[in-house]
């Protein structure tokens, strides 16, 4: 079959592409009167990758003013080069002036309150900090952009959900980095399986298989870095504290597809995984897991996830259907490039449809609706969602490192948190995991199911 589109963008290289996207933003909305300021205030707390393509895409969005005011972040060098690119792209839209720059751990504080309730924080740190961070906006009454994952462990997801409660009470709007489920092409099979296309889901199958990325694996802390806690937030994917892991924060979107096609989370999760010979290296991470979700009616879910040079490569999500085959996604995660076949296999003669390309770019759509909801102030909250999608990755997480089978109601009301006293941490605090004896962090314990979830 005939593929026509271009490669895969991310938020990473959003950035790179923002000009050509922006035409796909979304509805304009009138000036109420002419003397008056419609501008909308965004803060960015979290320089990095995610949260410089998440404030492109807030600037990215039609209609009224939107303007980048204050930006936060613990490391220096991110948030000058965060600045440096957006500055570059949106020169009349970004005013962070010296004093509205907030470097250190209660930076976020001073980024919030440099907008008001009719502004945006985006707040894009590692996960860890996301309750910390959420928290504190809820106090101020500001509208929320949040990343994915928004929480690693039972303590954080239940703390979340609490918090959430006082967020929709002030009517807050916000929003959770999983773009795949504003994405058109998958909204649009999602209607087809739901209007019975392909029948009885039978079996789900996704897939993230890749070579390293990002944080994945770490060496020993130079020794130059005098800091404990920022050598581990510098390599937050590698540390389960400060990100649930490359599991959690990379496969999230793969399951969380899954879960969109069934239209429920998993209520269990056994697993297996590995750590391969990788030299020196002192992170938490397995380069491979292999989960098996069951959802309530019985129906399973397989996600793969593998992080090792030389083997096959594999970004997609799919469904076995009693009447026909879904490609959910086949692309990492734009274009998803999403599709119906007859048969079980992808091929050209059995093609039933095709979402019609090119595809609007989920990460600028997701963006859309929260500033329209802003706008016209319209109820608007993704959380309760963002934490069972968060909660059900970490089970899969959970499962692999124990060796046992974890249970949904497990997961959300296990005991061990992976960082309690993350809203104490400063720079010279200790990190929530310090080093073994052997110079590495702790190892997941298989059959400690009770005991610690690492």
């Amino acid at each position: 079959m005939k593929d026509p589109l271009q490669p895969a963008s991310s938020r990473r290289t959003f950035l790179k592409t923002t000009a050509a996207v922006s035409v796909l933003a979304g509805v304009k909305i009138p000036f109420v009167h002419a003397a008056e300021d419609n501008t909308t205030k965004v803060a960015l707390v979290g320089c990095g990758g995610r949260g410089t393509g998440a404030a492109a895409n807030a600037l990215s969005v039609s209609g009224p003013p939107i303007k980048l005011v204050a930006a936060a972040d613990v490391l220096e060098n991110k948030l000058a080069n965060s600045l440096k690119g957006l500055t570059a792209k949106f020169p009349t839209q970004v005013e962070v002036p010296e004093d509205r720059r907030f470097l250190g751990f209660d930076g976020f504080k001073h980024a919030v309150d440099s907008v008001d309730k009719n502004g945006v924080v985006i707040l894009t740190t590692p996960p860890a900090f996301r309750w910390v961070h959420y928290q504190y906006a809820i106090d101020k009454g500001v509208n929320v952009f949040m990343e994915k994952p928004v929480t690693v462990d039972g303590p954080s997801s239940r703390r979340m959900l609490a918090l959430n409660e006082q967020a929709k009470k002030k009517n807050m709007k916000v929003g959770v980095g999983l773009m795949c489920r504003h994405c058109d092409a998958r909204k649009e099979t999602v209607k087809r399986i739901r209007a019975g296309e392909v029948g009885d889901i039978l079996l789900i199958r996704a897939y993230r298989q890749q070579g390293p990325i990002a944080s994945f694996r770490t060496k020993k802390k130079p020794e130059d870095e005098k800091s404990e806690v920022i050598y581990q937030i510098k390599n937050f994917h590698s540390f389960l504290w400060a990100s649930g892991g490359a599991f959690s924060d990379f496969n999230i979107h793969g399951i969380d597809e899954g879960c969109m096609i069934k239209g429920e989370f998993p209520v269990e999760a056994k697993a297996s995984g590995g750590r391969h010979y990788r030299e020196d290296y002192v992170d938490q991470n397995f380069d491979s897991y292999s989960v098996e979700y069951t959802f309530g009616d019985g129906t399973k879910m397989h996600f793969e996830g593998r992080t090792i040079n030389g083997c096959n490569s594999e970004f997609a999500c799919y469904a076995h259907g009693t009447k026909g085959f879904v490609v959910f996604s086949r692309a990492s995660h734009t274009p998803a490039k999403s599709a119906i076949f007859k048969g079980q296999s992808m091929k050209s003669e059995d093609l039933v449809w095709a979402f019609p390309q090119p595809e609007p770019n989920p990460y600028q759509l997701e963006w859309n609706e929260l500033i329209d909801a802003i706008r016209t102030d319209t109820p608007y909250n993704e959380v309760e969602r963002g934490v069972q999608a968060s909660l059900v990755t970490a089970m899969g997480r959970m499962a692999a490192h124990t060796g046992q089978k974890i249970t949904y109601d497990e997961a959300l009301n296990w005991e061990h948190e992976l960082a309690p006293d993350v809203d104490k941490l400063n720079y010279d605090t200790p990190a929530p995991v310090q080093e073994t004896e052997n110079g590495h962090y702790p190892w997941p314990m298989p059959g400690e199911k009770k005991k610690r979830e690492y």
